[in-house]
C-alpha cells in the first residue's frame, strides 16, 4: 500500500475560516495529503485549558472545517493541544484544577493533576464534546504524562491528591520531602518507589478509561482515541505500563499511536540512529493491533528549524518502521496559511517515491533482526542511585546502546536474538533466570552492567573475579588517571601488526576488571605514561554455552567513534555469534546506520549514510549472498537501481552514498 500522509494543521477561528479551509484543502491535494488532522488552541494560541465560549469557538471551528474537508474527500482527525498541560509559559490556569507539583515543591501556574476531580471532568466532557463530530481519531498529546512541565524540576506528581493517595497505600501520611528522599535514596530500592509508581499508573489509567469510555458513546464508536509518546527511559520512571495503557485507550478495540522519534530541529545525520531505535522499541512495546503513526515535527514551527532532507530521511527511517502513516508536522502554527507555503508541498510530493517503494517492499508483518537489546518498560523500579533527590537518575532504557551499535554499522532488534547487549543498570531489571537465558547466548556488557552482575553471583559466567566501578575523581591514585585503551594481537587488531590505541580519556567511570583464568583480554587501559591500569575489554566461553565480552567503559556511546573501534567491535560481534555468524556488519563510513529485516528467505539490509561526507558502504557478509539487488535513495528523489561488488567477504557499493542518504541491498 502507499505511504499517507496526515497533516497536522492549525485553523484559526473567524470570519476567514472557509478561505483558509479552501485554501488548505487544495495545499492537500498538491502535496498529496490523505487526511488532516485538526489542532485546537496549540502554542501561540494557547490561552488555557479551554472552556465556556472558548470552547464553543474552538468546537464551531472544528466543526465548520471537518464538513468542508470530508466534503473534498479528505479524512479528518483531531488533536487538543493540552491534556495535562505543557508547560506554564506565563499561562495561568481559570478553571480551579488542582496544579502539578514538582519533586522540590515548585507548583505549576497552568498544568493540572491527574489526581484533580475538576480536570477529570473537563478532560472527558472535552473530548466527549469533540467526539459527536465523528472524527477518525482524537489525539492526546504527550503532555499526557508525569515528567516534562517546565518549569517544574522533572516534571509533577507531588501534589497533596498524590500523597493522599500514597499515605494510603504505605498506611501512615507521607510529605513530598519524604517521598523524594525515599525513592531516589542509594543503594537498593525503597518500597515507596513501586508504591509511588502505583499511584501514579493508576491514576493515569483511571482517566484514560474515563475518557476512552465518553469518546466511545459520544462517537457512538465512529471515533478512536491516539496517544503521543515520549522516550520509554523517562515513562519508566513514571511506571507507565505500556500494554495496559493502550487497552484502556482503545476504542471499540482499536487505538492509534503516535510515537515520538525524531529530532525536532536540524541535528547531524548521526542522530538517525536515536530515530530507527526509538521507532523500533516502540513498535515492541505497543500491542500488533494498534495503528502507528509517527510524528515528524519540526519547533519552533517553521521552515528554517529543519532541512528538508532531514525530513525526508525521517520519513524514509519511518517507512522502514512499518509505519501506518506519516503525521506531518511541517507548517508554522501562528500562519494558518498552507498556500503561503508551497515548498512544504513539493518537498512531500518529491518525498512520496521513496516512501511509496519502501512501503510496496514491506512485509506484511514486520520482523527487524540484529544485536538484540532487551527491553524492561519497568526498569527504572529496579534502578540503585548513587546520590539521591534527583528523578531523572531513575530514567534508564537501551538507547545509549542502540547508538553504539547502530553507529558502528551493527543492526539492532528490540526482538529476541542470538547476540544480545546489556548496558548499565538494565542489568538489575532482569531476574536470576533470565540473566542465565541471557549468558547463554552471546552478551555484550559495559562496565556498570558487569559490576552489577559480579555483585548478584553471576562473576564466574562473565569471565571476571571482580569488576570495581573507578569514577574519573578517584582514578588520579597511582598509577594515575586512566587515558588510553591498548588493542592486544587479538581479532579485532590491527592486521599489519601496529600498535593500536583507543581513547577512554572521556569516561566519567571506568570498571576495573579483574578476569578470570578462562577469559581472554582483548584490550588494556594505559595512564597517560603508558602505565598499566587495568583491563579494557575481555571475553569468554563460559559453562552454560554461552559467550561473553565486557567492556570497562561505563558509558560506551561517550566513546570516541574510530575506524579502530569499529573493527573491535565487529570482532566481538562475530566472537559472541560463536559457530553461527549471521549478521551483516557494515562499513566503509562513519555512521553508516542499518536497519534489517527479512520475508521469507529474503533478507533486506537498508542503509543510512549519517555523514555529511558521501561513502561507499560495504557490507560483511558471512556467506556469499545470491540473487543480489541494490538501490539508492537519494534525498528528494525517486529509487534507483544501485550496483554492488562481491570481494568474498564483502559486498561493496559501487555508487557513492550522499548525506542522509539510504542504501538497499537484497539477497537471498
Amino acid at each position: 500500500m502507499p505511504a499517507r500522509y496526515h497533516l497536522r494543521f492549525q485553523l484559526h477561528p473567524g470570519p476567514h475560516l472557509h478561505d483558509r479551509t479552501t485554501e488548505l484543502v487544495k495545499f492537500c491535494g498538491e502535496a498529496g495529503v490523505e487526511e488532516v488532522v485538526l489542532l485546537l488552541g496549540a502554542e501561540e494560541l494557547y490561552a488555557g485549558h479551554p472552556a465556556g465560549s472558548d470552547e464553543d469557538r474552538w468546537f464551531e471551528t472544528a466543526a465548520a472545517a471537518a464538513r468542508r474537508l470530508r466534503e473534498a474527500g479528505l479524512g479528518v482527525s483531531l488533536n487538543p493541544w493540552v491534556t495535562a498541560g505543557h508547560a506554564d509559559r506565563g499561562r495561568a490556569d481559570r478553571l480551579g484544577f488542582t496544579p502539578m507539583v514538582g519533586p522540590d515543591g515548585a507548583v505549576a501556574t497552568a498544568q493540572a493533576s491527574f489526581a484533580c476531580p475538576r480536570w477529570r471532568a473537563w478532560i472527558t466532557s472535552h473530548y466527549a464534546r469533540f467526539a459527536t463530530l465523528g472524527f477518525r481519531v482524537l489525539w492526546l498529546e504527550d503532555d499526557f504524562r508525569y515528567h516534562n512541565h517546565a518549569p517544574l524540576t522533572w516534571g509533577g506528581g507531588f501534589e497533596q491528591p498524590m500523597l493522599d493517595r500514597l499515605s494510603a497505600l504505605v498506611g501512615e501520611p507521607v510529605t513530598r520531602e519524604r517521598v523524594v528522599a525515599a525513592v531516589t535514596a542509594p543503594g537498593t530500592p525503597h518500597p515507596w518507589r513501586a508504591l509511588l509508581q502505583q499511584v501514579w499508573r493508576t491514576a493515569q489509567l483511571e482517566v484514560a478509561e474515563q475518557i476512552a469510555a465518553a469518546v466511545a458513546e459520544s462517537s457512538g464508536g465512529r471515533s478512536r482515541l491516539g496517544l503521543m509518546s515520549s522516550e520509554i527511559g523517562v515513562a519508566s520512571v513514571e511506571g507507565r505500563d505500556w500494554a495496559a495503557l493502550f487497552q484502556a485507550l482503545s476504542v471499540e478495540g482499536e487505538v492509534a499511536h503516535r510515537p515520538h522519534f525524531a529530532r525536532y530541529s536540524d541535528a547531524p545525520g548521526r542522530e538517525l540512529s536515536f530515530s530507527l531505535w526509538t521507532l523500533e522499541v516502540q513498535r515492541a512495546l505497543r500491542p500488533r493491533w494498534a495503528s502507528s503513526e509517527p510524528e515528524i515535527e519540526n519547533w519552533p514551527h517553521t521552515a528554517w528549524s529543519k532541512s528538508d532532507t532531514q525530513t525526508w530521511s525521517e520519513l524514509v527511517a519511518a517507512g522502514l518502521a512499518g509505519s501506518d502513516a506519516m503525521f506531518l508536522n511541517v507548517h508554522p502554527m501562528q500562519s494558518g496559511h498552507a498556500q503561503r507555503f508551497p515548498d512544504i508541498a513539493e518537498m512531500l510530493r518529491r518525498s512520496r517515491p521513496a516512501l511509496d517503494w519502501i512501503a510496496d517492499r514491506q512485509p506484511e508483518q514486520l520482523e527487524t533482526f540484529g544485536v538484540g537489546l532487551p527491553v524492561r518498560p519497568e526498569a527504572a523500579a529496579h534502578v540503585r542511585t548513587r546520590g539521591g533527590g534527583d528523578l531523572g537518575h531513575l530514567a534508564v532504557d537501551a538507547g545509549p546502546a542502540a547508538d553504539f551499535l547502530l553507529r558502528y554499522g551493527v543492526p539492532v532488534t528490540a526482538g529476541p536474538a542470538p547476540v544480545r547487549v546489556l548496558f548499565g543498570q538494565q542489568a538489575w531489571a532482569f531476574d536470576d533466570a533470565e540473566v542465565r537465558e541471557l549468558l547463554s547466548g552471546g552478551l555484550l556488557l559495559d562496565g556498570v552492567a558487569a559490576d552489577i552482575l559480579v555483585r548478584r553471583g553471576f562473576g564466574e559466567l562473565i569471565g571476571l573475579v571482580s569488576a570495581e566501578l573507578v569514577a574519573r575523581e578517584d582514578a588520579a591514585a597511582a598509577p594515575g588517571p586512566y587515558a588510553l585503551e591498548h588493542v592486544l594481537p587479538v581479532p579485532g587488531g590491527a592486521e599489519d601488526g601496529t600498535d593500536l590505541y583507543l581513547s577512554v580519556n572521556n569516561q566519567p567511570a571506568l570498571a576495573r576488571l579483574q578476569p578470570t583464568a578462562e577469559a581472554e583480554v582483548w584490550t588494556r587501559v594505559l595512564t597517560p605514561r603508558r602505565q598499566p591500569w587495568g583491563v579494557g575489554r575481555s571475553v569468554v566461553r563460559n559453562a552454560l554455552g554461552g559467550r561473553v565480552a565486557v567492556l570497562a567503559a561505563t558509558a560506551p556511546e561517550l566513546l570516541p567513534y574510530d575506524d579502530d573501534g569499529q573493527r573491535l567491535l565487529h570482532a566481538t560481534v562475530r566472537f559472541l555469534e560463536a559457530d553461527h555468524p549471521a549478521l551483516p556488519l557494515v562499513s566503509g563510513g562513519p555512521h553508516l546506520l542499518p536497519h534489517l529485516t527479512r520475508a521469507g528467505d529474503r533478507w533486506s539490509l537498508t542503509v543510512a549514510n549519517g555523514s555529511a561526507d558521501p561513502a561507499r558502504p560495504r557490507v560483511q557478509l558471512p556467506r556469499v549472498p545470491e540473487d543480489v539487488a541494490s538501490f539508492r535513495l537519494v534525498p528528494l528523489a525517486a529509487p534507483e537501481r544501485a550496483t554492488s561488488t562481491w570481494d568474498g567477504r564483502h559486498l561493496h557499493a559501487d555508487q557513492d552514498l550522499p548525506h542522509r542518504g539510504w542504501l538497499r541491498v537484497e539477497w537471498q
